[in-house]
């Protein structure tokens, strides 16, 4: 209250009193005291008074004619200009229902005749501190309001912040999976309710995405990623709902759509509309999507068994050769579970050791004699007996267990060779070929693992022959240059495997330091009958021989093929005519025995 007293003094006081002589004495006390003092001898002044300058403190007498102080004080009271003024009443009376009746009628105290001047001045100071106290608490309140409303206004616009960031994409501003969820949740509750109403979600991949992301770096690649998100926006209308749900993935809700040609035709759009490529701020880079497609109404409980479906269409499209569109039919679902199986039998497989491997020879094409075996790995499972390849590769390769398998398979294959050297089966130096995945090049730890077969088996590494696809190969070509030059400085050789099937450029036989060309089966199919194939084979020779490279033809069947190949001065030959793929006591058969097969080749089958 200390800081109030210096305001109080200077304040204006009006004195209501019909006698002058009051008016006199307490004019005088309060002048005296730093008061500015107005006088009013009846209730009519008093009232103009205050409506020309609303006082402090009214100093209001009880007594008078016309009006007595109490109709004056109901008065100010009944009128929101002053209501809030302060009264003390002032009254030779001193009976206690005269007191009462003031404070009914507003008084905030009471004075008795004669007056003591300490108690004018003390009752009148503590009025005017209370109502000085009474101000800044208004105008604290007013100021925390303020600042309340300031705070408020400050809080609704973080929680607006909050909730852009929760639902939409930092990188795109497009809506991300919660948003796109919470949208696709509510086209499922409207399927419940109306029968005719149908949905499509289109799950999009970006093809290459990670490729580009790495080699031309994440800032490149989140240009991309906008890029691709504003070709999409412009393609769509205002009623579908477009999100990137994840790193290069986005989706695509339609509404009300009538059957599944609707969706399909916005794919074929999409695919159309990424074929030109996007000019970046430093970089020309094409990109395409593989799609998803799955159509829904009352059929679906859950908004992630939509996804779930449009997600497993679009690894169709992907394992399909990508930039294409695959819709989602109810077989697919028995698939995906298949492969879900056969991924956790994999791992239990590794754990369980329970691959072999089966030896195919590779064959001198003027001599016959076995200069080689290619080792294949064939999946001896528990309950399904044994599985070729083809069944379970393509499942190893996409959740990266082929890093596992094939350091099986090369330790097992290593050891295999080790095996016949000791037992005197081989007359001449023999080399193992196993094939490397793009899976076990981007794994640091190939070289180490090789390294130690190699100590652990003590085998000549000129005698270990890595084979390659040319996709795998131009996944990732400078890592794979690097590695290639690793072995080849151990001394182990190196071939591109099924040549002619993968990358479209010849550019990178060139740069890197590669032993042997395979020939893909493809090429020696109907060689002996298909004057264009074997022109295609002729020019394959002559390259790899220029290249200072030998050749191997896979798939060779028939001896007229072998006939061919002889004839375009072809190193080596693999395939049926000589062996199919062997166990190994069967492999072992074959190298005790004289190359006698070539009178009686074996019948034509797939490996």
């Amino acid at each position: 209250m200390n800081n109030n007293r210096g305001r109080v003094f200077g304040s204006d006081i009006l004195i209501v009193d019909d006698t002058p002589d009051n008016l006199r004495v307490l004019s005088d006390i309060l002048t005296q005291a730093g008061y500015q003092v107005r006088k009013a001898m009846n209730g009519t002044m008093a009232l103009k008074a205050i409506q020309s300058l609303q006082p402090d403190l009214i100093l209001l007498d009880i007594m008078m004619p016309d009006m007595n102080g109490y109709e004056v004080c109901q008065k100010l009271k009944a009128d929101p200009h002053s209501d809030s003024v302060p009264v003390i009443f002032l009254s030779a009376l001193d009976d206690v229902l005269d007191k009462v009746r003031a404070f009914e009628v507003g008084g905030v105290d009471y004075i008795t005749k004669p007056f003591y001047v300490e108690e004018v001045l003390v009752r009148v100071q503590n009025q005017l501190q209370l109502k000085a106290a009474e101000q800044e608490i208004r105008l604290l309140n007013t100021h925390l309001e303020e600042k309340v409303r300031e705070r408020t206004q400050e809080l609704e616009l973080a929680n607006a912040r909050l909730l852009t960031m929760a639902l939409r994409d930092d990188l795109t501003g497009l809506a991300n999976r919660v948003l796109f969820m919470q949208s696709l949740e509510q086209s499922l509750s409207q399927a419940k309710t109306d029968p005719d109403y149908r949905f499509a979600v289109l799950f999009l991949d970006c093809d290459r995405f990670k490729t580009i992301n790495d080699s031309l770096g994440h800032m490149v690649g989140d240009e991309l990623l906008v890029a691709a998100a504003r070709r999409l926006e412009a393609l769509l209308d205002s009623s579908a709902t477009l999100a990137r749900l994840n790193g290069d993935e986005f989706a695509i809700l339609l509404q009300r759509v009538t059957n599944a040609a609707q969706a399909t035709h916005l794919a074929e759009q999409i695919l159309a509309l990424f074929a030109s490529p996007f000019q970046l701020s430093r970089h020309e880079v094409f990109v395409s999507f593989s799609i998803g497609i799955a159509t829904g109404h009352s059929n679906y409980e859950e908004p992630e068994h939509v996804m779930r479906d449009a997600d497993i269409a679009m690894y169709r499209a992907k394992a399909a050769g990508k930039a294409q569109y695959q819709v989602f039919d109810t077989a697919m679902h028995a698939e995906t579970f298949q492969a879900v199986q056969i991924e956790m039998d994999l791992r239990r497989a590794v754990e369980q050791q329970e691959f072999i491997l089966h030896y195919q020879p590779i064959v001198a094409v003027n001599t016959g004699r076995i200069v080689g075996f290619e080792a294949l790995a064939r999946w001896q499972h528990p309950q399904w007996g044994l599985i070729t390849p083809n069944q379970f590769i393509p499942i190893a390769e996409e959740t990266g267990i082929i890093a596992a398998i094939g350091h099986q398979i090369i330790r097992e294959a290593c050891h295999q060779l080790r095996h016949w050297q000791d037992e005197g089966l081989l007359t001449c130096p023999l080399v193992m070929s196993v094939n490397l995945s793009a899976r076990q090049l981007i794994r640091h730890t190939l070289i180490e693992q090789v390294d130690e077969i190699l100590a652990e088996t003590g085998i000549n590494p000129m005698c270990l022959k890595m084979e390659l696809t040319e996709s795998a190969i131009m996944e990732n070509p400078q890592l794979a240059a690097g590695l290639f030059q690793e072995l080849q400085e151990r001394g182990i050789q190196l071939s591109i495997d099924d040549f002619g099937t993968g990358y479209s450029s010849l550019s990178y036989l060139y740069n890197l330091p590669m032993d042997t060309l395979k020939i893909d089966r493809s090429f020696i199919s109907n060689v002996d009958v298909d004057g264009e194939k074997l022109e295609l084979v002729r020019t394959i020779v002559n390259l790899a021989w220029n290249l200072g490279m030998d050749v191997v033809a896979e798939g060779v069947e028939t001896a007229m093929q072998l006939a061919q190949l002889k004839s375009l001065r072809c190193d080596y030959a693999q395939g049926y005519l000589f062996s199919r793929p062997l166990p190994v006591a069967d492999a072992r058969e074959l190298l005790k025995r004289p190359n006698t097969w070539l009178a009686s080749p074996k019948s034509a089958s797939t490996d």
